[in-house]
């Protein structure tokens, strides 16, 4: 089997998920139920982030360790990614031993190969970005553009990376057009030209300013900085080791795609490339830099207060699984660009996607099947009105996904639903069983009921619940996730007792209607 190995961000837990951090676990989790599909080996990682200063304060204002407060808001995340049915292989936790130990030993080697040396330094440092900024990446009122307060000038001598040796072959790869190294193209320039004035960077803090970290092999007044503690959970995760690297890791790295945030970008496509160069291990094949969430064309933020969880919209509109949601914020936004929420929009493409497109087209021919035919498909029924829409269709979401481009592939899916809506519009089935044309009739049912499978099939990475329940009216057996893309042909539609009326019922109920009541939402 061809392996495919996808990593999220690792999210810091100085607080709990909300449903930025949902978009992103989201959008990889759809990504590796499709590479299921395309019967691939895959390995998802995710995990959180750790250590650093910002935790180390938290814990003191609440009056608990660090590692209380990692313990407690780790497991809001493992919970929360739970609840959005998010199918990884792996959690990392930079607090692990595992990672602890190998972190120091990355360190080590590259201290010994000259890649890492000590000095003095006075910069000025943004306790948000936990990174020193230069005086021109400061907005005009010289505050970091992100976090919107001025950093702190800060005096350390601390461990320094010698990023600007591996300045040039970064910017050779990147401008190399052949490998498409960072997703989607447009973010490609805006990495080049923050290469043209990149400086070393510190990779560790002294135990003065952050003691909550890493300690540096060999020096205890010293803490192991973000870049290579957290950037090298993508392979110590697998078992990479500076000596023996375990077979895991030789299995999967290098990673197929690396999902993360525009903002983080940066450090990733910079930071983490030049540190892979210095250890001599394989780079990453793709970088995939997804946009931001805002709430009602909004920023998120704590201090506006309208930072919201998944779970909050999920209680709120009371789903039974969390399909809705998961369809709605992964297509939110084309990949790279900013996506929005609101509660508005949310109903409105839920509702004209899930119930009345897809959910309907299933339950109004199943029901002129039982009508009609008590519920059975007979093998002379078999015609090809709408293969070239469901074939053509199952090729272009392969490629689509190839490109990354999973909301537009979600929306393939969604106008071929369109297409047999409109085939059972255009050829009345109604009409025809009237008029006596129990053949034509037929044909009709059943090429719309085989459309239902591919549509089934291809849904299952967004909706796996919604999926499955279409898959089960079908009367088909098995996990409609389990099918393999290559296996799909038409044709092929299970045949005889199909459906009966006790059996019919909506996948998707619309949000707010009548039959969930007024406060049943779905």
């Amino acid at each position: 089997m061809k392996k495919y190995y996808l990593t999220t961000a690792i999210d810091y837990v100085n607080g709990a998920p909300h449903i930025g951090h949902a978009y992103e676990k989201i959008l990889t989790d759809v990504i590796a139920r499709h590479r299921k599909q395309r019967g691939e080996d895959v390995y998802f990682l995710t995990g959180t982030d750790e250590h650093g200063i910002k935790i180390q304060k938290t814990a003191a204002e609440r009056g608990i360790t660090p590692q209380q407060m990692c313990d407690e808001n780790a497991a809001k995340f493992e919970q929360n990614w739970k609840e959005l049915e998010i199918d990884y292989n792996q959690l990392i936790r930079t607090t692990s031993l595992e990672h602890t130990q190998i972190v120091q030993k990355i360190f080590k080697k590259l201290l010994e190969n000259g890649d890492i040396y000590k000095h003095s330094y006075t910069g000025l440092y943004c306790a948000g970005c936990e990174s020193f900024l230069n005086p021109r990446d400061l907005d005009e009122n010289g505050c970091c553009p992100d976090h919107k307060k001025k950093p702190e000038e800060v005096t350390e001598e601390n461990y320094f990376f010698k990023l600007t040796k591996y300045k040039d072959k970064i910017i050779e790869i990147i401008k190399n057009d052949e490998t498409n190294f960072i997703r989607p193209d447009f973010r490609r320039a805006e990495v080049l030209n923050q290469l043209e004035n990149i400086e070393d960077i510190s990779v560790s803090r002294s135990v003065d300013s952050v003691s909550w970290g890493i300690p540096v092999p060999g020096d205890e007044s010293q803490v192991i900085y973000v870049w290579i503690d957290a950037l090298s959970n993508y392979i110590t995760a697998l078992g990479y080791d500076t000596e023996n690297p375990s077979e895991n890791f030789k299995k999967y790295w290098p990673a197929d795609v690396q999902v993360i945030g525009k903002d983080i970008l940066k450090f990733h496509s910079i930071y983490w490339i030049a540190i892979l160069m210095a250890l001599g291990v394989e780079l990453p094949k793709n970088l995939l830099a997804h946009g931001w969430i805002t709430i009602d064309e909004t920023k998120m933020s704590k201090s506006l207060g309208n930072v919201i969880s998944s779970k909050s919209v999920m209680d709120e509109f009371e789903l039974e699984h969390p399909d809705a949601f998961r369809y709605f914020m992964v297509t939110a936004a084309p990949i790279g660009k900013d996506g929005n929420y609101s509660d508005d929009d949310f109903k409105e493409k839920v509702n004209a996607h899930i119930a009345n497109n897809i959910g309907n087209l299933l339950n109004r021919t199943l029901n002129m099947l039982v009508k009609y035919f008590d519920g059975n498909l007979e093998q002379d029924f078999i015609s090809n009105d709408l293969k070239s829409a469901a074939t053509d269709t199952l090729d272009d979401i392969k490629t689509k996904f190839d490109k990354f481009e999973v909301a537009e592939a979600a929306q393939s899916i969604v106008n071929l639903a369109d297409t047999a809506n409109k085939y059972v519009n255009d050829t009345a089935p109604w009409s025809l069983a009237k008029e006596g044309k129990m053949q034509e009739c037929a044909k009709v049912l059943y090429n719309v009921l085989e459309t239902m499978r591919y549509i089934a099939i291809m849904l299952s990475p967004y909706c796996p619940n919604i999926s499955q329940k279409i898959w089960e009216q079908l009367s088909l057996e098995g996990n409609v996730a389990d099918f393999k893309l290559d296996e799909l042909n038409w044709g092929e539609m299970k045949l005889g007792k199909i459906a009966e009326k006790s059996t019919i019922s909506p996948v998707f109920l619309r949000l707010d209607s009548e039959i969930a009541g007024d406060k049943k939402k779905c």
